[in-house]
């Protein structure tokens, strides 16, 4: 295990955050002695905003163990291939290329998303394409000092979300893919991928709003005319409005004013989670 004090900008898509004392766990042992004062948990650190204060718990990061994600081969004739169990801090791209060549399908949906397999599961990443609840077997936990499998039914999945345990922490999870031809999952992973098109390049945490029942975020807050909008270095993407951009040196408070901007006009609600004191 390594212990380190770190500034989360380091470790956020998005590029801001103050400072944080880091676990980084490699057994189930350590991750027994890391939750044992209060903590949070970091994925891939998309779906993001740290306070530029930083926060007083312990930041937990899933290695070793809980980082190996191996899908498996099918057997020969199979119609469906369950995973051996896959580490929550494995990431997701890695896991959706791999599936691919594989010859696995279920995953494709997810191209693009730059989450951990446990962040995924618990904000029920996805697409307009599918999410990572469609193709979840099993879901393991740790929660109040103890590993349990869940069903995914248990989980109270939804429309990116879900209703795990307070405090408990995706550990690993298996999942339920089909064998398909090549050719197939090329061509969906193309379609997922031409939808992401107008997406920016910048840093970002990734969609800021949800969006609406029967309407898009981003529709919305580009008819409202906030494209290119900037508090400091934070921008609403010219690209697609659903994206605050990082420019080069933002703070989370100027984020944090542009995403409130946003919300009094609109009322959208916030697709992120927030660590810290905001103002």
């Amino acid at each position: 295990m390594k212990v380190e004090r770190r500034n989360l900008a380091e470790l956020t898509t998005l590029a801001v955050g103050g400072p944080a004392e880091v676990w980084t766990v490699e057994t189930p042992e350590d991750l027994v002695r890391a939750t044992s004062a209060p903590y949070r948990v970091l994925g891939n650190g998309s779906n993001l905003l740290v306070a530029d204060g930083g926060v007083p718990e312990r930041v937990i990061r899933l290695g070793g163990v809980f980082a190996r994600g191996v899908l498996g081969r099918p057997r020969p004739g199979a119609a469906v291939h369950l995973t051996p169990w896959i580490g929550a801090g494995a990431l997701l791209p890695g896991l959706v290329q791999e599936a691919a060549r594989l010859g696995l399908s279920g995953l494709e949906p997810l191209l693009g998303i730059p989450a951990s397999v446990g962040g995924a599961v618990r904000m029920n990443a996805g697409t307009r394409f599918g999410e990572i609840a469609d193709v979840l077997e099993a879901v393991e936990l740790f929660h109040a000092g103890r590993f349990q499998v869940l069903d995914p039914g248990e989980l109270g999945f939804g429309y990116r979300t879900s209703r795990l345990p307070a405090g408990a922490i995706v550990t690993r999870v298996r999942l339920r893919l089909a064998p398909a031809p090549a050719a197939a999952i090329e061509a969906r992973m193309a379609e997922v991928d031409a939808a992401r098109k107008g997406q920016p390049k910048r840093k970002s945490a990734g969609c800021a709003f949800k969006n609406p029942p029967g309407d898009a975020a981003g529709r919305l807050i580009d008819a409202a005319g906030f494209k290119g909008s900037r508090v400091g270095a934070a921008m609403v993407s010219q690209e697609h409005g659903n994206f605050i951009v990082n420019t080069g040196g933002a703070r989370a408070e100027d984020v944090w004013k542009l995403v409130k901007r946003i919300q009094e006009e609109l009322g959208l609600e916030l697709e992120w989670e927030i660590w810290g004191e905001l103002h």
